[in-house]
Protein backbone atom coordinates (compact mmCIF):
# COMPACT_ATOMS: atom_id res chain seq x y z
CA UNK A 1 0.00 0.00 0.00
CA UNK A 2 1.50 3.30 -1.04
CA UNK A 3 -1.50 5.61 -0.74
CA UNK A 4 -1.58 8.01 2.16
CA UNK A 5 -4.61 7.25 4.29
CA UNK A 6 -6.30 10.38 5.61
CA UNK A 7 -6.30 10.65 9.39
CA UNK A 8 -9.11 12.17 11.47
CA UNK A 9 -8.03 15.43 13.16
CA UNK A 10 -8.49 14.08 16.69
CA UNK A 11 -6.35 11.04 15.90
CA UNK A 12 -3.68 13.27 14.38
CA UNK A 13 -3.64 15.31 17.60
CA UNK A 14 -3.16 12.13 19.64
CA UNK A 15 -0.20 11.10 17.46
CA UNK A 16 1.31 14.58 17.65
CA UNK A 17 1.29 14.38 21.46
CA UNK A 18 3.77 11.46 21.29
CA UNK A 19 7.54 12.06 21.28
CA UNK A 20 8.74 12.11 17.62
CA UNK A 21 10.81 8.89 17.59
CA UNK A 22 8.03 6.89 19.23
CA UNK A 23 5.45 8.57 16.99
CA UNK A 24 7.38 7.37 13.93
CA UNK A 25 7.27 3.80 15.25
CA UNK A 26 3.54 4.06 15.94
CA UNK A 27 2.93 5.53 12.48
CA UNK A 28 4.72 2.57 10.92
CA UNK A 29 2.45 0.27 12.93
CA UNK A 30 -0.57 2.28 11.72
CA UNK A 31 0.48 1.66 8.12
CA UNK A 32 0.85 -2.03 8.86
CA UNK A 33 -2.70 -2.19 10.25
CA UNK A 34 -4.14 -0.74 7.05
CA UNK A 35 -1.93 -2.94 4.86
CA UNK A 36 -3.00 -6.10 6.68
CA UNK A 37 -6.65 -5.00 6.60
CA UNK A 38 -6.47 -4.88 2.80
CA UNK A 39 -5.73 -8.61 2.85
CA UNK A 40 -8.83 -9.30 4.97
CA UNK A 41 -11.82 -8.23 2.84
CA UNK A 42 -14.13 -10.26 5.08
CA UNK A 43 -13.78 -7.65 7.85
CA UNK A 44 -14.58 -4.62 5.71
CA UNK A 45 -12.77 -1.33 6.05
CA UNK A 46 -10.91 -0.37 9.19
CA UNK A 47 -12.21 2.66 11.04
CA UNK A 48 -9.64 4.92 12.69
CA UNK A 49 -10.88 6.59 15.85
CA UNK A 50 -9.87 7.34 19.45
CA UNK A 51 -10.42 5.02 22.38
CA UNK A 52 -9.24 6.20 25.78
CA UNK A 53 -7.59 9.11 23.99
CA UNK A 54 -5.42 6.79 21.89
CA UNK A 55 -5.56 5.93 18.18
CA UNK A 56 -7.71 2.84 17.75
CA UNK A 57 -8.57 0.64 14.79
CA UNK A 58 -11.86 -1.24 14.58
CA UNK A 59 -13.35 -3.31 11.80
CA UNK A 60 -16.22 -1.77 9.87
CA UNK A 61 -18.18 -5.01 10.01
CA UNK A 62 -19.13 -5.45 13.63
CA UNK A 63 -18.35 -8.70 15.44
CA UNK A 64 -15.54 -9.58 13.06
CA UNK A 65 -12.50 -8.17 14.82
CA UNK A 66 -11.17 -6.89 18.11
CA UNK A 67 -9.97 -3.31 18.58
CA UNK A 68 -6.27 -2.55 18.18
CA UNK A 69 -4.90 0.57 19.88
CA UNK A 70 -1.57 2.30 19.36
CA UNK A 71 0.13 4.03 22.28
CA UNK A 72 3.26 4.20 24.38
CA UNK A 73 3.15 1.54 27.10
CA UNK A 74 3.55 3.34 30.41
CA UNK A 75 5.66 0.78 32.26
CA UNK A 76 8.31 0.25 29.59
CA UNK A 77 7.99 3.53 27.72
CA UNK A 78 7.94 1.56 24.47
CA UNK A 79 5.50 2.06 21.61
CA UNK A 80 3.01 -0.79 21.56
CA UNK A 81 0.07 -2.46 19.92
CA UNK A 82 -2.65 -2.88 22.55
CA UNK A 83 -5.33 -5.55 22.38
CA UNK A 84 -8.46 -6.18 24.44
CA UNK A 85 -7.21 -7.91 27.58
CA UNK A 86 -10.41 -9.97 27.72
CA UNK A 87 -9.43 -11.80 24.54
CA UNK A 88 -6.92 -14.61 24.14
CA UNK A 89 -4.99 -12.68 21.50
CA UNK A 90 -1.82 -11.82 23.42
CA UNK A 91 -1.74 -15.25 25.04
CA UNK A 92 -1.77 -16.78 21.55
CA UNK A 93 0.87 -14.35 20.28
CA UNK A 94 3.12 -15.22 23.22
CA UNK A 95 2.77 -18.94 22.45
CA UNK A 96 3.57 -18.37 18.78
CA UNK A 97 6.20 -15.62 18.99
CA UNK A 98 7.53 -15.79 22.56
CA UNK A 99 11.15 -15.24 21.57
CA UNK A 100 10.55 -12.85 18.69
CA UNK A 101 8.23 -10.31 20.33
CA UNK A 102 8.01 -8.67 23.75
CA UNK A 103 4.74 -8.59 25.66
CA UNK A 104 3.08 -6.81 28.56
CA UNK A 105 0.72 -9.11 30.42
CA UNK A 106 -2.26 -10.05 28.26
CA UNK A 107 -2.69 -6.61 26.73
CA UNK A 108 0.22 -5.44 24.57
CA UNK A 109 2.96 -6.27 22.10
CA UNK A 110 5.90 -3.90 22.44
CA UNK A 111 7.36 -2.53 19.23
CA UNK A 112 11.03 -2.26 18.35
CA UNK A 113 12.36 1.10 17.20
CA UNK A 114 12.01 -0.25 13.67
CA UNK A 115 8.86 -2.41 13.64
CA UNK A 116 9.64 -3.38 10.05
CA UNK A 117 12.09 -5.90 11.55
CA UNK A 118 9.10 -7.48 13.33
CA UNK A 119 6.82 -7.09 10.31
CA UNK A 120 6.02 -10.74 9.63
CA UNK A 121 5.09 -11.54 13.25
CA UNK A 122 3.23 -8.24 13.71
CA UNK A 123 1.22 -8.81 10.52
CA UNK A 124 0.08 -12.17 11.88
CA UNK A 125 -0.91 -10.53 15.19
CA UNK A 126 -2.79 -7.73 13.44
CA UNK A 127 -4.60 -10.16 11.16
CA UNK A 128 -5.62 -12.29 14.15
CA UNK A 129 -7.08 -9.24 15.90
CA UNK A 130 -8.93 -8.04 12.79
CA UNK A 131 -10.48 -11.53 12.39
CA UNK A 132 -10.88 -12.38 16.09
CA UNK A 133 -14.63 -13.15 15.99
CA UNK A 134 -14.54 -15.00 12.68
CA UNK A 135 -14.06 -18.76 12.30
CA UNK A 136 -10.38 -19.63 12.82
CA UNK A 137 -9.96 -21.31 9.42
CA UNK A 138 -8.75 -19.04 6.64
Amino acid sequence: MNAVIPMPADVLEAFEAVEPAKRATLMTAREMIFEVAETCPEVGAVEETLRWGEPAYVTEKRRTGSTIRLAVERGSGAPALFFDCKTTLVEGFRAQFGGALRFVKNRAVLLDDDPAEQAEALAICIRAALRYHLPRAG
